[in-house]
């Protein structure tokens, strides 16, 4: 039997690279995200000048520097056993996505998740009201991150009138007992609120209106959200006001800028923890066991995927 023929340490080399760039090109497809207007309106054809280009370098320079440290943070939880959630609000297409995106984009979806969840069934409408989020609450090691959360009440709920004034005083003398006994109970807890203008928001439904990617990120409740734009201003000022505790404050993302709105949450997020880089043993990568009577059988050409790019 003849065995397979070895790389040679170029190619392995050149092999490697191109993996890893692979990896990297990740983020690059997800830039798709942040078409403008003007790069729809040019086809996709708009060439950036020379300070779009260096400020695009900087960017993904600082990004993937602090996703190397959420890594390092991932590790250090794991290890010493935290349990950490962080919320994300603001109204619709403020860039929580975005930033969701990166911070989950190189770590380890075990110790890392989202929670993202749709609006309640029937049984659920007659639960305690923090029941369904309490169901996802982190164990030690884990991180959680909210897609919205049960601030859904002080916000969207209220000003869609799918709850009543009752409703939401309760919320805002239950939620500040609830969150102390997450804190008492070792849970971390930091809650971000995304800020931008009404013409930011409006120049990004539009492009989500004609950028045929997005438009399924639109539906009925955004555009009534973009209605009431002044009705949301109210609901979270108020909101900010009354649940802005010690044991979890909220801290304001400024996100017209989407690039600076994710480096800055991410610098920030990762500046409320005293981490450090655990130390973990080397790995060595082991031969692997080759036998001579090993006979790799072929798959039926009718199960191959057919190669089209």
């Amino acid at each position: 039997m003849t065995l397979p023929e070895l790389p040679d340490d170029h190619d392995l080399i050149r092999r490697i690279q191109r993996d890893l760039a692979d990896g990297y090109d990740e983020e690059f497809e997800m830039e798709l995200e942040d078409r403008s207007i003007d790069d729809l309106a040019a086809g996709g054809t708009r060439v950036p000048d020379e300070a779009e280009k260096e400020y695009r370098r900087r960017y993904f320079r600082e990004l993937f520097r602090l996703q190397g440290e959420l890594v390092k943070l991932q590790d250090w939880v794991q290890h010493t056993r935290q349990k950490v959630v962080v919320l994300f609000e603001g109204r619709d297409a403020a860039g929580k996505g975005g930033v969701i995106k990166r911070i989950t984009q190189r770590l380890n979806p075990r110790v890392c998740r989202v929670v993202a969840l749709p609006a309640p069934n029937d049984r659920e409408r007659t639960q305690w009201y923090f029941q369904r989020y309490a169901a996802h609450l982190p164990a030690a090691g884990e991180i959680v991150l909210f897609d919205r959360s049960w601030y859904n009440r002080a916000g969207v709920e209220r000003v869609m009138g799918f709850c009543s004034e009752d409703d939401v005083e309760e919320f805002f003398r239950s939620v500040p007992e609830f969150e102390k006994m997450l804190a008492r109970s070792g849970i971390r807890l930091i809650k971000y609120w995304f800020s931008i203008t009404d013409e930011e928001q409006e120049l990004r439904f539009l492009g989500r209106i004609h950028d045929p990617l997005k438009q399924w990120k639109l539906s009925p409740m955004d555009l009534e959200s973009r209605r009431r734009w002044e009705d949301y201003t109210k609901v979270k000022e108020e909101m900010l006001e009354r649940t802005h505790i010690p044991e979890a404050p909220w801290w304001v993302v400024q996100a017209v800028d989407k690039k600076k709105a994710r480096l800055n949450c991410i610098h920030h997020l990762l500046g409320q923890f005293d981490y450090h880089e655990v130390e973990r043993p080397e790995i060595v990568l082991p031969e692997r066991v080759r036998h001579e009577d090993y006979l790799r059988q072929p798959v039926p050409a009718s199960m191959i995927v057919p190669e089209v790019f």
